[in-house]
């Protein structure tokens, strides 16, 4: 694993050992960054289940502003802090913030940020946790408007978004589905 592109272009990634992380490809992170385009620039980025920080990371190679990862592994969260000083050298204290956490603690940690790109590659198996953090990042008005939320599944899993979230994107990539999601309109 490395990143594909931008400022650190070629820097290579490392993965917690064993099967808890599963990373996001390069050939899937090319297509979806390629997909976001421009959005990247300057955003304020969350990635909320970080395994390697890959996501993230490449957002702030491509120019994104600042990131704040998650994940409540100790171990992904060393790897983490590894790749992002490695990605970011003497920018990491400024344009990152990398923190040992489940999704649930560190949405209520972060009240009151505001995020425009948002990734959300929880393991498959937590399928609710999509929807459940959606929510409590809606509800918590932390989602900057033309807010994009990357959410990665897989393919066959039925993920229920709660309102006002509407995918306007999906790609397959095997047994794994991209889904680019926005904030549509409140329903009266």
């Amino acid at each position: 694993m490395r990143i594909i592109s931008g400022e650190a272009r070629g820097r290579t990634l490392f993965a917690p050992k064993g099967l808890e992380t599963r990373p996001t490809s390069d050939k899937i992170r090319g297509s979806l960054f390629n997909i976001i385009g421009a959005r990247v620039m300057d955003a304020r980025v969350l990635d909320l289940f970080g395994g390697t920080g890959a996501l993230a990371l490449e957002a702030l190679s491509r120019g994104a502003e600042s990131a704040v990862i998650a994940d409540s592994s100790r171990e992904a969260r060393r790897m983490i802090d590894r790749n992002a000083r490695s990605v970011l050298k003497d920018d990491f204290e400024l344009r990152a913030s990398v923190m040992c956490a489940d999704y649930r603690v560190a949405i209520g940690a972060l009240a009151g940020r505001l995020f425009d790109l948002v990734f959300l590659d929880p393991p498959y198996r937590m399928v609710e946790a999509y929807g459940d953090a959606l929510s409590r990042l809606y509800a918590g008005d932390m989602l900057a408007p033309g807010c994009m939320v990357v959410l990665e599944r897989l393919k066959q899993a039925v993920v229920p978004l709660p309102k006002p979230f509407s995918v306007v994107d999906t790609r397959l990539y095997g047994d794994t589905a991209v889904d680019f999601i926005e904030i549509g309109p409140m329903e009266a």
